[in-house]
């Protein structure tokens, strides 16, 4: 389907296109217009305005000359073949430096001319002009390289013989050495805090609550919430590398492989069963410090901030997992989930 242009219109980008020098008759050149057109506009009716700004902003001499291209026009061949021959193996050189594109880019010619058996039907009827020949070109030569790619792949041949299986790594006879020593730094470190902050962290980090949720529980602007959680992300850092250095006796090396290793596996250190215990105490007096319209008991059927309410709320929410090393990471931004 295209759509109908003003005679007036089509005469006028006629011959801004230049469109006779390769004899292209206007009413093809103008079913190419309407074809653009079409697929700019599709599903609505331009105005006569909007439709005129569009097509005069479209690369008519390029157009031009797919239309003769497409038509079979001598001439216009020559001049395709010459001007855009180079830009085709560019860009498959660029795409496959082995060369192995360049023959693609050949036989783009065939599908270009419109070789097919029965009604020509060229590749160039799908050029509308929005960008310029080249790039358009450029584009289609990447799609045949994808698609002989896919070909490709689905017709590898199995392997004769399966893979041999990874070899077992060895055993990292220091991982269970620091691991304990972390841990118990760790779980000091989290003693140490402020009741409201182990709240916070407890809400956060092992309820999963977004950081709007935590603030209404705590009467606290999200903003916050997540100022302080960062704060105390740096306290606890800062507190465990001060027991592993002073109390522990390790040296700067020995204190990064512990963060190296907590932060690849926490091993068997309960984040919510930590965070749950040590803010129990807070939890009351901060539940109590507003009116009892605003604070519900955690999971409650009622509570806005129970599993199921949380899960709805936090459906675009960047997942946190539930375990140490996140907050033992070296105190990032606190995302902001909403």
């Amino acid at each position: 389907m295209t759509t109908r242009i003003d005679q007036a219109v089509v005469e006028r980008l006629y011959q801004q296109a230049n469109a006779g020098r390769w004899q292209v008759p206007v009413d093809h050149f103008a079913g190419a217009l309407g074809a653009s057109a079409a697929k700019a506009f599709a599903g609505r009716t331009p105005s006569p305005r909007d439709l005129e700004r569009y097509l005069g902003s479209l690369r008519l001499e390029e157009l031009a000359l797919a239309c003769a291209c497409a038509a079979g026009h001598d001439a216009a061949w020559e001049h395709f073949v010459l001007e855009y021959r180079p830009v085709l193996y560019r860009a498959s050189d660029a795409m496959d430096p082995s060369g192995g594109a360049r023959e693609l880019a050949d036989s783009l010619y065939g599908d270009l001319f419109g070789l097919q058996t029965g009604e020509r039907r060229s590749l160039f009827h799908y050029f509308h002009g929005r960008s310029s020949l080249a790039t358009w070109l450029r584009a289609v030569l990447a799609q045949r390289l994808v698609d002989r790619a896919r070909v490709r792949t689905r017709t590898a041949p199995l392997p004769e013989e399966e893979p041999a299986a990874p070899a077992a790594q060895t055993p990292d006879p220091d991982r269970d050495r620091y691991l304990p020593l972390i841990h118990a730094a760790f779980r000091d470190a989290l003693a140490r805090l402020d009741a409201r902050d182990r709240l916070r962290l407890l809400y956060y980090y092992a309820q999963g609550l977004t950081l709007a949720q935590t603030g209404r529980l705590l009467r606290e602007h999200e903003a916050s919430v997540s100022r302080h959680l960062s704060s105390a992300r740096k306290t606890i850092r800062r507190e465990v590398e001060r027991q592993l250095r002073e109390v522990q006796a390790l040296d700067p090396d020995e204190i990064e492989r512990c963060f190296e290793y907590v932060t690849e596996d926490a091993g068997p250190l309960d984040l919510d069963r930590l965070l749950n215990d040590s803010a129990t105490s807070g939890a009351g007096a901060v539940r109590e410090s507003g009116p009892p319209s605003q604070h519900w008991p955690v999971g409650s059927q009622s509570d806005p901030t129970s599993a199921k309410a949380a899960a709805r709320n936090r459906e675009a929410d960047v997942q946190s997992e539930n375990r140490g090393e996140k907050i033992l990471e070296s105190a990032p931004r606190e995302r902001m989930r909403r």
